[in-house]
């Protein structure tokens, strides 16, 4: 806290008016911090200044005396740090005829939803819906399709479920599919079976088998979900993210956009995003946008490239789709051995390996990062080798491709080849919270031991950022695992995975900040840099663990703005 001296008043007005001349102006000054800046040359302080959107300085409690400022704020002790950097967060948007499976939790208040928009959107009409997890339900089992077909028989059905590599239809969506007991499984998916030999509704990866069906939202039905998607993050400390599944399917047929002008319903365009930042950018967290790859002769037709844009929105890397393979909430993450209790099944290569080194070789040509989707250690030990056999072509200077996801440990040799070639994992940890239901069905001795690695990789020299990809969203998830190991039920995977809670979050700040060309803007609390900053009811550096997810975000501060306050 500050201290002010008893001294006679006339003297008083005097050094008010001496420091009132010499203070600098600033925008808004913080004091009384506990500010863990993750500048490893002034890594503590406890006051900073903010002027005109950036940091102007950092120090101990007398920048209040040396600034005079719009706006001071007494932290009373919080902990103030730079805001946390997702590199993974998928921003769905909600078309009317959805529902919200977020937050249920049971079978039956899937049902009542079900009833509830069926009598909304009247008889044949679509349902929807995203976000659904068995983990989470009372009955402890997958949605099928008797389930849906009791709630709303008379409108076909698909639900997505949390992680979008599966989704569950009824009997109506699977009869307007063409999906009966005698359609076999299709390219690159699964179709699961009742033990009668019927299909049960629930299609592994090829989730367009439904959705190509799905009525497309009205033109600006979905801008206004994808703001309070974005709004929403906020409260989380999320001031910076990385969408990863963005589509240029809307722009100009001659500048790469789609024949047709269409692609997934709920996912963002390129064109969304650009209009929703011109209307209120300075309220949402900043976003650099993954681009799903559209084709070699589009891609060259559209006429930007990877960091076109500004400090508020710009493209970052050709990245999510194709992937390499599916993911462990289908499961189809495709492993270099069986399945635990399912001989001769290993998950699914989604994308061949020629396909693969074509995309990454036309995006390198044109100037694009990679951050391709490779869930199992099969899946990221081909895609770091054609990375690799990619670079090894045509050297690029900092080049800054990495692995999206990296959820198994690879084998050495594909380590060895991360570090050698730089290529970086954007990792999420807090998987392994959400997922371990899934992981100890598929996955068994040190696969599920090492699921979601970050300590070894670490070791090899191999670099990592964290993000969420939605499962769930908050970063404080995903800093709990990284260093406790611990998932929802209390069991520890892994320890060695570990790492200290200065490493957890570098990952989500300043290392974050690498994968968009950003870490000398933001990332760290510097005099210069953005002021993008958050203050937490806890010290997450000496919390103890069973606190740290308690921990609250009190204030989101962008650009010097607060934007959110508990």
């Amino acid at each position: 806290m500050i201290r002010r001296s008893l001294i006679p008043a006339s003297l008083l007005l005097l050094a008010q008016t001496s420091v009132a001349q010499a203070a600098e102006p600033a925008d808004l000054v913080l004091y009384d911090a506990r500010v863990i800046t993750m500048d490893p040359d002034h890594p503590k302080a406890t006051a900073i200044a903010i002027r005109n959107g950036k940091i102007l300085a950092i120090g101990d409690d007398d920048i209040a005396s040396q600034f005079e400022a719009s706006r001071e704020i007494d932290l009373d002790g919080r902990m103030l740090m730079p805001g946390f950097i997702d590199t993974h967060v998928h921003i769905i948007g909600t078309p009317r005829r959805a529902v919200d499976l977020t937050q249920v939790g049971s079978i039956a208040e899937v049902q009542q939803l079900l009833r509830d928009k069926a009598e909304e959107l009247g008889k044949g009409e679509w349902i929807t819906g995203y976000g659904w997890d068995e983990a989470k339900l009372a009955e402890k089992r997958n949605l099928v399709s008797t389930d849906l077909d009791k709630a709303a028989p008379d409108n076909p059905v698909m639900l997505t479920r949390a992680g979008s590599h599966s989704a569950v239809g009824n009997s109506l969506a699977m009869k307007l599919a063409d999906i009966d007991s005698s359609t076999p499984d299709p390219d690159r998916g699964v179709i699961d079976h009742f033990d009668n030999g019927e299909p049960n509704g629930i299609i592994r990866e090829r989730i367009d088998l439904y959705a190509r069906l799905v009525p497309p939202p009205a033109p600006g039905e979905m801008k206004p979900s994808f703001v309070s998607r974005l709004k929403a993050l906020l409260p989380l400390g999320i001031t910076s993210l990385m969408e990863a599944l963005t589509t240029i399917d809307d722009e100009p047929a001659d500048k790469g956009g789609a024949p047709d002008g269409t692609g997934p319903a709920t996912a963002p365009t390129f064109k969304q995003f650009r209009e929703i930042y011109a209307e209120q950018g300075e309220s949402l967290p900043r976003s650099t946008l993954y681009i799903a790859y559209p084709g070699a002769e589009r891609l060259k037709a559209f006429p930007y490239h990877t960091g076109y844009g500004d400090d508020r929105l710009k493209l970052g890397p050709i990245g999510e789709m194709p992937a390499a393979d599916g993911g462990f909430t289908g499961p189809t993450a495709w492993t270099l051995e069986d399945y635990k209790d399912m001989p001769g099944f290993r998950g699914r290569a989604l994308t061949s390996p020629e396909d693969l080194l074509s995309m990454v070789r036309t995006a390198r040509n044109l100037g694009w990062q990679m951050g391709i989707h490779a869930i199992g250690d099969a899946a990221i030990e081909r895609l770091v080798a054609i990375y690799a056999q990619a670079l090894d072509e045509e050297p690029q200077h900092d080049a800054r491709w990495f692995t999206a996801h990296l959820t198994m440990l690879p084998p050495p040799e594909t380590l060895s080849l991360m570090a050698s070639h730089d290529i970086w994992g954007a990792a999420q940890p807090n998987f392994l919270y959400n997922l371990e239901g899934r992981y100890n069905q598929t996955l068994d001795g040190e696969r599920l031991q090492h699921i979601n690695p970050v300590g070894t990789p670490l070791r090899w020299g191999v670099h990592m950022a964290f993000g969420s990809d939605n499962l769930p969203i908050g970063p404080l998830y995903g800093f709990y695992v990284a260093v406790t190991r611990q998932a929802a039920s209390g069991t520890v995977y892994g320890k060695d995975e570990a790492v200290s809670r200065i490493e957890a979050l570098r990952a989500y700040t300043q290392d974050a900040a690498y994968l968009s060309w950003d870490e000398n803007k933001k990332g760290s609390l510097t005099p210069g840099k953005l002021a993008d900053m958050i203050v937490l009811d806890h010290n997450l550096l000496t919390v103890p663990e069973a606190q740290i997810l308690d921990t609250k975000v009190d204030m989101t501060i962008i650009g010097g703005k607060v934007v959110y306050q508990r």
